[in-house]
């Protein structure tokens, strides 16, 4: 009998959750994330499941920033470094940095929807983030790659730049992971 009583306490507190959810709408538009010196920001719409930090198998003949293969929840993935292909890995942690002291490294997946089996080693989630979570905003830097979307600023001065992961998918470059 407590078992249905709680099951039923359950179903309740449920269903008010998805009534404040509809009324209040979703307030998160992107998933903050630190990789090497840099803060990123990933659009919600186009990340995936985040996994714990697991040691990928090498694959011979590839370029530094592709750290191998790994089985996510029974899937192959590609694993890329995120800081060292953009070219912003700290001198204390570069792209070819050892496994060891990653306990808070996560691997970020794509969307499904972008039908890339791919995650992306980033060093610190920093949660989620909300356009009014920022005091500035600009467009993205002359010369930046084409994947990088606005720059924001929070309040602590930090720069966030938000990554298109869809148009990171469809680049020449990051689709061609030989050496």
């Amino acid at each position: 009998m407590a078992n249905r009583e709680a099951l039923r306490e359950l179903q309740s507190r449920l269903a008010n959750r998805l009534q404040a959810a509809r009324t209040q709408g979703v307030q998160a538009s992107w998933l903050a994330v630190e990789a090497g010196s840099r803060k990123y920001l990933f659009p919600l719409a186009q990340s995936g499941e985040i996994f714990p930090f697991v040691p990928a198998q090498p694959v011979p003949y590839t370029r530094p920033w592709f750290m191998g293969v790994a089985n996510l929840r029974g899937g192959l993935y590609g694993v890329v470094d995120l800081a060292g292909y953009i070219g912003h890995a700290t001198p204390a942690m570069p792209a070819a940095r050892s496994d060891a002291g990653r306990a808070e490294s996560r691997l970020i997946a794509f969307n499904a929807l972008l039908d890339i089996n791919c995650a992306l080693l980033i060093d610190r989630l920093a949660g989620l983030r909300s356009p009014n979570g920022f005091t500035s905003s600009s467009d993205a830097p002359t010369g930046s790659p084409p994947f990088f979307g606005s720059t924001y600023t929070d309040a602590s001065g930090a720069v966030w730049q938000e990554i298109n992961l869809q148009a990171l998918s469809q680049q020449p470059e990051f689709l061609s992971i030989g050496a």
